[in-house]
């Protein structure tokens, strides 16, 4: 059943007259993950401290919010997503010169198919603080195709197998923008790359520092453990890469599990606001030639523990 909840009408905030009076009704997408938001307007949410926390309790409920019909200015989309937290740069795709922190993401026939939104991955974690979350907001998309799906990472850690959650107990991995964004760079360009994002290395099980629930951490930028080749793992020499190598490619697998997975239809004006620290993400390139141009502000996160 739709989920009803009510902002407190106690407390007098500068928003549009009978937004407080209007209820954001909540549906669940999946079983695991998502829910879309109805009846709220990411620009009074901005402004109003009970309307924002509502929305912030029920992004750590759920993962990942949808909302429709958003039309909001790209100062009030920063202004949202502010109140999450710091906003951050891309390396690589730079922001709007006007709103520091708002990332165009536009795809056209000039654009590089092969960017790095095409692969299951956790934003960031090629730094050492990866991003908390971020707000998305579609500005055109084609009639069809261009969907973003959404995993649930904490999902997929709770179904493991007890002796695998055993084993990965204190493993910790590399991450790097070298290898991926880098990839396709000259190597002049690739190596300042890395010099600025050193391959950080983050804990395979990370714990969420609000909810605190364990959530499987790898994903597309993961390159390899950093502590797996000790005498409990390895017998001999050669058991190192296949070892770690399977094992690795094993828990980066699971984030294609459709049961941990929900998959939302971009319309015009439609946001995705979601938790970075518990989710992953991929962006479907199926719409060529058509044009997709979407806003991202990304918040700035902390050091996964």
């Amino acid at each position: 059943m739709p989920q009803t909840i009510r902002p407190r009408e106690d407390t007098p905030a500068p928003v549009r007259p009978g937004v407080l009076r209007t209820s954001i009704r909540v549906e669940p997408l999946t079983c695991t993950i998502g829910a879309e938001l109805f009846g709220v307007n990411l620009g009074d949410a901005a402004r109003d401290d009970d309307l924002f926390s509502e929305i912030k309790n029920l992004l750590l409920q759920y993962k990942v919010l949808f909302l429709r019909n958003q039309d909001i200015t790209r100062a009030e989309h920063v202004a949202f997503a502010s109140r999450l937290g710091p906003l951050e740069d891309h390396p690589v795709v730079g922001s709007d010169p006007d709103h520091p922190g708002l990332v165009r993401i536009y795809k056209d026939l000039n654009s590089n198919p092969e960017h790095y939104e095409n692969a299951l991955h956790c934003d960031g974690t090629w730094r050492e603080c990866p991003p908390m979350g971020a707000v998305l907001r579609c500005v055109e998309t084609p009639e069809v195709g261009g969907d973003t799906i959404w995993v649930n990472m904490a999902e997929a850690y709770r179904r493991l197998p007890d002796h695998i959650k055993t084993q990965i107990a204190g493993l910790r991995a590399r991450h790097s923008i070298e290898a991926t964004f880098g990839a396709v760079m000259p190597m002049e360009r690739r190596h300042q790359l890395k010099a600025q994002f050193k391959d950080p290395e983050h804990p395979v099980v990370r714990t969420h520092p609000e909810t605190d629930e364990k959530i499987l951490f790898v994903n597309a930028f993961t390159t390899h453990f950093v502590n797996y080749h000790t005498p409990e793992n390895v017998r001999f020499g050669q058991d190192y890469a296949p070892g770690a190598g399977n094992l690795l490619a094993y828990l980066i697998s699971q984030a294609a599990v459709p049961e941990y997975q929900v998959r939302w239809r971009w319309q015009k004006n439609s946001v995705a606001i979601w938790d970075n620290r518990s989710t992953q993400h991929y962006a479907v390139q199926d719409y060529w030639p058509a044009v997709r141009k979407m806003e991202r502000a990304g918040i700035v996160g902390d050091r996964p523990f």
